[in-house]
């Protein structure tokens, strides 16, 4: 009985084994759709290759030419940082917190509209998220290029640039914030007859305060790296000094301009950090 007890329990075993010898992870349908999305990315990659024509002389003397692009920016012209450099990064710290402001003063109220829960119109709902949509889908070059078109070359045109663009970034942002609100107090609000504004500035307000200093530091930060770059299409700030440069062919200027660039966003970021760990 003993043995044969043993006998069995290896004959279940020797079962289970061959049971999960036969386990497939993917189901035949699952295996051709990985092939299929396989397939469609290489068909994607190989036509982008063939689109954007690779010179492949270009590549192969690629380290090279970095190379000798490094020696011809180096040393940096420290001579010309405080004649041009310096009032061109202001005037960039400026279009940024311009824009920041404006994109606020702009894009919360559209935010507000888009929350259904704040706002209880399906067709207000459907204009604010359009309006969301449509100036974040358009890239901030594109509306600089627009205002400089419109106010001609200058800040204005960048600051108004960052500024519509920054509309559905915290417009969508601060919708989500809204609707994540709790409904309670909101609910208590509506019992005790407060107004929509009372319901606003009591109910939804202190709920999503944090929310709204987190999206303007952030979109601060952002800001500032975006008008770093308008200037090179006429939109002021320090990117004109840089396209100046490059013009021109002062590689030690352009490396000077850039390693600015670099140290400005570096030290926004540890501000924003720590400003965040207050604030917020």
């Amino acid at each position: 009985m003993v043995r044969q007890a043993h006998h069995e329990r290896c004959d279940a075993m020797t079962s289970a084994t061959s049971e999960m010898q036969r386990w497939i992870r993917f189901t035949p349908a699952q295996r051709l759709a990985r092939f299929a999305v396989f397939f469609v990315m290489a068909a994607a990659v190989a036509w982008a290759l063939k689109s954007i024509e690779i010179i492949p002389e270009f590549l192969y003397d690629a380290p090279e030419q970095v190379v000798d692009m490094g020696k011809r920016m180096w040393p940096l012209d420290h001579r010309h940082f405080v004649p041009a450099v310096w009032p061109a990064l202001v005037e960039t710290l400026h279009i940024a917190a311009m824009a920041t402001i404006l994109g606020l003063i702009m894009g919360v109220p559209v935010g507000f509209l888009a929350a259904r829960n704040a706002t209880p119109f399906p067709w207000l709902n459907y204009i604010a998220k359009f309006i969301l949509v449509a100036t974040r889908s358009i890239s901030t070059l594109l509306w600089a290029l627009f205002f400089v078109a419109m106010f001609g070359p200058g800040p204005l045109a960048g600051a108004l640039a960052i500024a519509f663009h920054s509309i559905g970034f915290i417009g969508k942002m601060f919708s989500e914030g809204v609707e994540g609100a709790n409904k309670g107090s909101i609910e208590a609000l509506q019992a005790a007859g407060a107004t929509r504004m009372q319901q606003i500035l009591m109910g939804y307000w202190p709920q999503v305060k944090p929310t709204f200093w987190s999206i303007a530091l952030f979109r601060w930060d952002i800001n500032v790296r975006e008008s770093a770059v308008l200037g090179l299409v006429g939109a002021g700030g320090i990117g004109m000094v840089l396209n100046a440069a490059i013009d021109l062919i002062q590689w030690q200027r352009v490396s000077l301009v850039l390693f600015t660039i670099f140290v400005v966003v570096v030290a926004i970021e540890a501000i924003v950090t720590q400003i965040r760990k207050r604030v917020i």
